[in-house]
């Protein structure tokens, strides 16, 4: 029975993009992956089939022989054949095919030589809401793993290069064929590191790295909010033998202020004001973070809760010249301890003011005199 063409068996047009072949086996592999139906044979065999095609197409040294000569291409080069695809060799030929469709999925390929990357490290900070508006040049002491610098972190005595596991060659994981299947575990000589190390350095012990403690400046910009994560590329864990570095991450939280009350780019400060302030009015001196003062004009009349904007004197925005506003909230005090003359001269005033001085009072409770009367007819 003729083989169908691999193209079309992917369903591609032969001008089909390596992202395109990638994408179409994908989605037809999960379709007919024997997992998914046990005891299909039919299922089975059009796997194999898709995964034939996708590891001929994948190539582009295969691709180019298979556009030129067709299935024809790989006829007779047998299980030692440079294109060769028979049963023998599915299971390592579907293994590579994995990794390189799904791996991705896993952080990516392998890496090898035995490295790993750093660890990740977190780091919480506490700042002024004052060093928030003006940024800050902070020293942290982190104690972290770093390169060992008898070996430049390559784990061997005198920094010499470990060999390569001629179990795994490097790999650090062995596969083993169990009929269909293909089974991966551990390299059981390196146990996972794809190198072996006759004589590994005395002051690291092999890792090609050490604890320390070690004290890092970081710039921390203006405008910076509570919760702000910073990452620092590099600065976390050395990596293992010679591999990259991990980050660090920084999480900054904002003190609570005992004057200000941050919203976003603007500064909210409630402000009590003398009942003679609010009733006259006057002008009035507010501080700033810049550590200047804002002049308020309250005119008369001024009732609790109103709110003055006073721009470019909130917080600066983050890595930009603007500022926010500084929000006044008013906030009229009742007077308090009052002496004799004090009360005398309150009561001659509100004899004198009737309704006129307080229109929302007396309008309140003359509405509140009509429902009851309504009420009373009912």
């Amino acid at each position: 029975m003729a083989k169908q063409d691999y193209y079309d068996l992917l369903g591609l047009g032969r001008e089909a993009g390596p992202e395109d072949i990638k994408k179409a086996y994908r989605k037809l592999a999960m379709r007919y992956h024997p997992d998914r139906n046990p005891g299909d044979r039919e299922a089975e065999a059009k796997f194999k089939e898709l995964s034939e095609a996708y590891d001929v197409l994948k190539d582009d040294e295969k691709r180019r022989a298979y556009d030129r000569f067709g299935h024809a291409a790989f006829e007779g080069n047998g299980a030692g054949g440079a294109g060769g695809f028979d049963a023998q060799n599915f299971g390592r030929s579907f293994a590579d095919v994995f990794d390189d469709l799904f791996g991705e999925f896993m952080g990516g390929r392998r890496r090898g030589a035995g490295q790993g990357r750093g660890a990740d490290l977190r780091y919480n900070l506490e700042i002024t809401l004052e060093e928030a508006f003006r940024g800050k040049r902070a020293e942290l002491r982190l104690p972290t793993s770093q390169t060992c610098e008898a070996c430049h972190g390559t784990g061997a005595e005198g920094g010499a290069k470990p060999a390569v596991c001629v179990t795994c060659r490097g790999q650090g994981r062995v596969r083993a064929q169990q009929g269909f299947f293909t089974i991966e575990r551990t390299c059981p000589t390196c146990h996972g590191a794809g190198q072996t190390n006759q004589n590994p350095c005395r002051a690291c012990g092999g890792a090609g790295r050490v604890q320390r403690e070690r004290t890092l400046a970081v710039n921390i910009p203006q405008g910076v909010d509570d919760g702000t994560r910073i990452r620092l590329s590099g600065e976390g864990e050395a990596g293992l033998r010679g591999g990259p570095p991990g980050d660090l991450y920084l999480f900054l939280s904002v003190k609570p202020h005992r004057l200000f009350r941050r919203d976003g780019s603007a500064l909210h400060c409630r402000v009590p004001i003398a009942m003679t302030t609010a009733a006259l009015g006057s002008r009035i001196e507010i501080p700033t973070l810049a550590g200047e003062t804002a002049e308020v004009s309250i005119p008369a009349g001024t009732q609790s809760g109103r709110e003055f904007r006073i721009p470019g004197h909130g917080m600066p925005h983050l890595r930009s010249e603007r500022k926010g506003d500084l929000v006044v909230e008013t906030v009229v005090e009742t007077p308090v301890n009052l002496s004799r003359r004090q009360k005398e001269l309150l009561r001659e005033f509100d004899k004198a003011g009737g309704g006129e001085t307080s229109p929302e009072s007396a309008g309140f409770f003359a509405k509140v005199k009509e429902f009851f009367a309504g009420e009373s007819k009912e």
